[in-house]
């Protein structure tokens, strides 16, 4: 008999049902509770396995209520089955607790552990490398449908979805491509890497590469994935072909402190890769031209400066920073902070976007604490105006062919609402309401700007698809929570209005 066995019994015993144990008892079982009913899919220390890491740093963005649920009731389109007919509701409840306490072990993952989980599973070069269906493989959209964990890819000509395929746990930072849009890499935030070939519709590789992960990007030569890692919080290179493990980066600054990694992102004029750094005032700055990229230059930096985004030519960083009361200007060729910019609650920069007004360029950033979208001129690094919104937002995207810029109010009391921003005369031109009372969020525009895609965040939610001049609405197609969409050819391009 198992020791919660046990204990279940003496409870009997005592005439007490085990609904109704003292939360103490029923606590100190939460930790046998896991290891006879969870740990086999999600590992003996909660790092994962088959299932996701069960840990704080991985669970931060999921209600505790909702924890209990799924253990309660399971997850649809998943292999996590129900235990409401195995558990009380007290047991329940205590061990929805124990997975957001922190590890009792410190979690590492060495290269012989990404190596152990390294997936090889059919060599690119022996498929066709020419589309095999009658898609424009430019204007393919990947779409990632959170509330079931699938993929879907979309025809961005008739708005068809062409392949559907489930993906792992929590799909974070967008995916990213090759060069000639082949292939898509995705990134789980249980540290679940995917290699998938969109000309032949079948997976290549997969590896596992951390335990809680932040994001990847692909070198614009098509070599290169870099990994950036909470937990552990490193670095990891990957070849780009298979996925195989290149090298672990351990993220140290310069006095020996760790730090997690917040992002990385590709800086393709500067054929590097640029590290934002969560705990330590660094940016780290990784060249891959004739070599991997294996050794950071570091760029000390005035703040933690964990929200990146770039100038269209890339030489300057614009980095989120609390001290600075907005954000810093990083020249990246001299490494010096060049100025400060003011600006109110917390903007979201890496979400930012820029474009052409009155003969030069401006940037854009939504804020995710206060309603307002904040325009900055990109010579002077002034303040142009804040345009109010009905709430603080996530998501900011346009296209070169648009007059609009799309943003949501994601944080607000108004979720169903998004804003259509005159580009030329930086005023609030359209809101719209695509489905009342569900939250609309994230647009991505079509390869030629002509059309775009708006997604309904919510488990009866949906694609929606707008002409982009006319606003008319072409076409829904249901989904459950599909979050991002990103458009192949508007990605390899680094276009302008989509995130890089």
């Amino acid at each position: 008999m198992t020791l919660v066995k046990l204990k279940r019994a003496v409870w009997l015993v005592l005439g007490l049902a085990t609904a109704l144990s003292p939360a103490s008892v029923v606590a100190e079982t939460a930790a046998e509770l896991y290891q006879q009913h969870c740990q086999a899919c999600h590992g003996q220390w909660r790092q994962g396995a088959t299932g996701p890491a069960l840990l704080p740093e991985s669970l931060r963005r999921i209600r505790q209520a909702d924890v209990a649920s799924v253990i309660r009731e399971g997850r649809p389109a998943t292999q996590m089955a129900g235990f409401g007919d195995r558990l009380s509701e007290a047991e329940v409840t205590a061990l929805a607790d124990y997975l957001f306490q922190p590890s009792d072990v410190e979690l590492s993952w060495p290269a012989t552990t990404i190596n152990a989980h390294h997936r090889h599973f059919v060599d690119a070069s022996t498929l066709p490398d020419t589309p095999q269906h009658d898609a424009d493989p430019l204007n393919l959209f990947v779409v990632v449908e959170a509330g079931n964990h699938h993929v879907n890819i979309m025809d961005g000509d008739r708005f068809e979805i062409l392949e559907r395929f489930p993906s792992h746990y929590a799909l974070h930072g967008g995916p990213k491509f090759s060069p000639d849009g082949r292939f898509v890499y995705f990134a789980s935030r249980d540290g679940w890497v995917s290699l998938y070939d969109l000309y032949n519709f079948r997976k290549i590789a997969e590896t596992r590469v951390g335990i809680n992960t932040r994001n990847l990007a692909v070198s614009h030569d098509g070599r290169w994935v870099m990994v950036a890692n909470y937990l552990p919080g490193n670095l990891v290179v990957l070849d780009a072909r298979d996925l195989s493990l290149v090298k672990v980066i351990p993220a140290l600054a310069e006095d020996g402190h760790g730090s997690r990694v917040s992002a990385v992102y590709t800086a393709p004029p500067r054929g590097s890769f640029v590290v934002a750094l969560k705990d330590v005032p660094e940016v780290w700055e990784l060249s891959y031209r004739d070599q991997p990229p294996l050794t950071p230059r570091r760029l000390p930096a005035q703040d933690l400066l964990d929200d990146f985004s770039f100038t269209p030519d890339y030489r300057y960083l614009l980095a989120t920073s609390r001290k600075a009361g907005g954000g810093q200007v990083v020249d990246l060729d001299s490494g010096e902070v060049i100025t400060d910019i003011p600006l109110p609650g917390m903007p979201h920069l890496g979400s930012g976007i820029y474009w052409q007004y009155q003969g030069r360029w401006v940037y854009a950033t939504p804020n995710i604490r206060e309603g307002v979208i904040s325009v900055l001129d990109l010579e002077t690094w002034e303040l142009i105006t804040d345009i109010e919104t009905l709430g603080p937002g996530f998501f900011m995207r346009s296209h070169a062919n648009s007059r609009y810029a799309w943003t949501d109010v994601f944080f607000g009391p108004e979720r169903e609402a998004v804003h259509l921003i005159d580009k030329q005369t930086l005023t609030l031109a359209h809101t719209l309401r695509p489905m009342p009372g569900k939250n609309a969020a994230h647009v991505e525009f079509s390869h030629d700007g002509r059309y775009l895609v708006l997604s309904v965040w919510d488990e009866d939610g949906a694609l929606i698809i707008y002409d982009s001049e006319t606003l008319e609405e072409i076409k829904r197609i249901p989904m459950n929570k599909p979050s991002g969409k990103y458009n192949v050819g508007n990605k390899i391009g680094y276009a302008e209005g989509t995130s890089h």
